[in-house]
């Protein structure tokens, strides 16, 4: 499984536990939000660690880029990264 699927699952299973979607959202306040972020998906068993999050929206943003005109250096300017993190917090705000 890799990072975006885990991050579906999380969430998924976080809109229907109020205790781990809530041990989410504290996260975003702690002094490490990503660190602490990936520590409650550990907890929950999932192996995702900062780098797996990061990696996970490049990767995707890549495909993309790659995927228009050939992704080469006159491939047109995409608006609007997708962050596989910040549309985890953003699935459990619409609740």
């Amino acid at each position: 499984m890799n990072a975006v699927e885990a991050l579906d699952e999380l969430q998924r299973k976080a809109r229907h536990d109020d205790k781990l979607r809530e041990q989410f959202i504290k996260t975003k306040d702690a002094e490490d939000p990503l660190g602490g972020f990936c520590s409650v998906c550990r907890e929950t068993g999932y192996e995702l660690y900062p780098m797996d999050i990061v990696q996970a929206g490049d990767e995707f943003y890549a495909a993309m880029k790659r995927s228009t005109n050939g992704g080469g250096e006159n491939s047109p300017v995409l608006t609007g990264e997708d962050d596989p993190y910040e549309l985890f917090f953003a699935g459990l705000q619409e609740l």
